[in-house]
């Protein structure tokens, strides 16, 4: 069975406990999914995360889901979630969402499920006078009726990824900052902040070199960034064919994330994203993502970072 993804229902600003239903529908298909959290204040993915049966919780964190939007919130979850089935409550907002998002990856739609036999969907028809079973070839988008599956228990950890795509550079540099200092070890810490082809020219690389002088980090690059111009080492490069590194803070400036970069990387202890390409395959792997121009955000990290040191 392909990747899960349950898209969390919220409620008043809280996970609702339906959520908690959907992963157990989710596991029911073979696979611990990942939890998706569209929310305007990220804290709140970490009730999701102490679901079991989830292999990891994304945050994504924007101003449209103060209030629903079809298509905006279609096209902002669309972006951040992997292929593979999405399953959805079915109250009237959430069956909206999933037919929309089927749309969008040009995949079946199925409603309204009130039973998970191995690959094969149950769900009523006709006003529910009759009940058909649809058999899942490859992925869809599943909704479920709500009181159906019992709740997956609490008492997890899983890990928490936020994608910060609000806009507001000063708050996410301030919120990722907070979450890095929670998770890092400052005795052994080792920071290194990598440039991708993102930063346009080499000479912008002196923004890099700034915001390392300042924490003491190391300045490294991707492939890309290497092959495309000469004033950036092959010494930088990290990656499949460059340096694979560990440090507890890895920030990757303008890089899209190919996998031959995230062989060099993904096994550092917290990763920070900041791209202005929202598609950026990074962003799956990173656990803070910024959607923004490095323009706009290394003034804002580098003015942060300095009053911390100070």
């Amino acid at each position: 069975m392909s990747q899960t993804i349950v898209i969390a229902e919220i409620a008043k600003g809280a996970i609702h406990p339906t959520t908690a239903e959907l992963v157990t529908a989710a596991n029911a298909l073979g696979s611990a999914p990942i939890v998706i959290v569209p929310c305007t204040d990220s804290t709140i993915a970490d009730t999701a995360a102490s679901i079991q049966g989830i292999s990891k919780v994304i945050a994504l964190k924007s101003d449209i889901f103060a209030t629903y939007d079809a298509s905006s919130w279609a096209t902002a979850i669309d972006t951040i979630a992997p292929s593979g089935t999405i399953i959805a409550s079915a109250n009237p907002q959430s069956k909206d969402l999933a037919a929309r998002l089927a749309a969008r990856r040009n995949i079946p739609v199925v409603q309204d499920v009130v039973a998970i036999e191995g690959g094969n969907l149950v769900s009523p028809i006709y006003s529910g006078k009759a009940m058909q079973t649809v058999s899942l070839g490859g992925d869809a988008v599943v909704s479920v009726r709500a009181n159906i599956f019992t709740a997956s228990a609490q008492g997890a950890s899983a890990d928490v990824s936020v994608v910060d795509a609000t806009g507001d550079v000063a708050t996410a540099v301030e919120e990722f900052l907070a979450r890095a200092s929670t998770r890092l070890d400052v005795a052994e810490a080792n920071i290194i902040i990598s440039g991708g082809r993102g930063m346009g020219s080499p000479d912008n690389f002196s923004h890099l070199e700034k915001i390392a002088d300042t924490i003491g980090a190391a300045v490294g690059a991707s492939r890309a960034a290497v092959d495309t111009w000469e004033p950036i080492s092959h010494s930088m490069q990290v990656g499949q064919t460059g340096k694979t590194v560990n440090p507890n803070l890895y920030i990757a400036v303008g890089i899209s994330g190919a996998i031959q970069h995230l062989a060099g990387m993904r096994s550092s202890k917290y990763i920070v994203a900041i791209n202005k390409d929202a598609d950026a395959p990074i962003f799956q792997h990173a656990d803070y993502g910024i959607v923004a121009t490095w323009e706009e955000t290394l003034p804002v990290l580098q003015a942060s970072l300095s009053a911390m040191m100070n």
